[in-house]
């Protein structure tokens, strides 16, 4: 399997993230933390709408396995394992090593669903 990698360089900091381990990106104000599959976590200081822009410039057509959801994050569609309308929860998962949840607006989740119903 061919890995593709996004580069994230900062002032202080360089990541070379492989992106079928990288499991979501997270709004911190200015800044954008991630979270990969081995639970490594990061943060830089670029803003969500700027890293949803970088994906979509490093990546190609390779970025539409992210999807911006809601105000607060950006996720890696291959690992959505529940949506929870009623608790407004986004399970993230890979069934084995780790699961991530998510607290997304109703809206948000009801067009993620739609995402993938479609």
């Amino acid at each position: 399997m061919e890995k593709n990698y996004l580069y994230l360089k900062t002032r202080d900091d360089f990541y070379r993230l492989d992106i079928s381990k990288i499991v979501f990106f997270e709004a911190q104000g200015n800044f954008t933390s991630f979270c990969l599959c081995n639970k490594q976590r990061g943060m830089v200081c670029i803003s969500l709408v700027r890293m949803a822009e970088l994906l979509k410039e490093s990546l190609g057509e390779k970025a539409a396995r992210f999807a911006r959801v809601g105000k607060r994050f950006i996720i890696n569609l291959t690992y959505v394992c529940h949506i929870d309308m009623p608790k407004r929860h986004l399970l993230m998962s890979d069934g084995e090593r780790f699961a991530y949840q998510l607290p997304v607006s109703a809206e948000a989740l009801k067009q993620l669903r739609n995402l993938f119903v479609s």
